[in-house]
């Protein structure tokens, strides 16, 4: 099911092999990394918001046996590459692959649907920073017809009251978060950033919030993806499953 321009890669901690394309847009360790701070829990019903080639629902239902997921895409040569990679990966009972722009959703979804809302969404507004050549990374990259205000309050519309909704996203919007989540009536619960070392600035922050309830803010210890030796932190291995490669 692995096409002459896609790659067949492996997630052997999860016991996934996911396509994707040579050229297009290609996941990295966010989505993993978002997977673990989420954490799903038995019998939940999550939606991805940005699935891309659908690496999240996939990861989270190898995490949790009894959670279902919808994952969300606009572009529909990615959703078509996601409902393979679901198929690929026996997961059709559990994991519908949606293609559709997350601004549609009110017509498809009743208001609080899900247990938990995950978002790996585009971390750059349009027309800022580097525009890639290759097809379909810009707007994998960039926002299109979704901004992140548009994002978190799709994620409000669609999450049950007390549930989560987690979003990774680039440091340099966190000040814009927090507004457009307090103007959502969005509470965080638990920040955490992502560092390459212990030396770098961060590249990416976790957060977590809830609709219907309040609570003060945990601010986590760091995430470093890489140790002192230039591989992967043992930490990053337990993300990976790969503690005992």
């Amino acid at each position: 099911m692995v096409k002459r321009e896609e790659t067949g890669d492996e997630l052997r901690g999860y016991g996934l092999r996911i396509a994707q394309p040579l050229d297009g847009y290609r996941f990295s360790v966010d989505p993993l990394i978002l997977c673990d701070f989420a954490g799903v829990r038995e019998k939940q019903r999550v939606i991805d918001l940005g699935t891309g080639c659908g690496v999240i629902p996939l990861v989270l239902a190898r995490q949790c046996g009894s959670a279902t997921a919808v994952g969300v895409e606009f572009q529909e040569e990615m959703a078509a590459l996601a409902r393979r990679n679901v198929l690929l990966n026996g997961l059709s009972d559990r994991i519908e692959i949606v293609g559709a722009d997350i601004l549609s959703l009110r017509e498809r979804f009743s208001s609080s649907t899900f247990d938990l809302v995950v978002a790996n969404p585009p971390y750059r507004k349009a027309g800022t920073g580097r525009i890639s050549p290759r097809p379909g990374r810009d707007r994998a990259r960039h926002e299109t017809t979704a901004t992140l205000s548009d994002f978190l309050g799709m994620a409000r519309y669609l999450v049950k009251p007390a549930g989560t909704i987690a979003f990774i996203h680039h440091p340099v919007r966190l000040a814009e978060f927090f507004t457009e989540a307090a103007a959502l009536k969005l509470a965080p619960l638990r920040l955490r950033m992502v560092h390459g070392d212990d030396r770098a600035p961060a590249r990416m922050f976790l957060l977590d919030l809830t609709k219907g309830r309040r609570g003060d803010m945990n601010v986590l210890p760091p995430l470093f993806v890489y140790g002192a030796d230039g591989e992967y932190s043992e930490e990053m291995k337990r993300v990976l499953g790969e503690e005992d490669a």
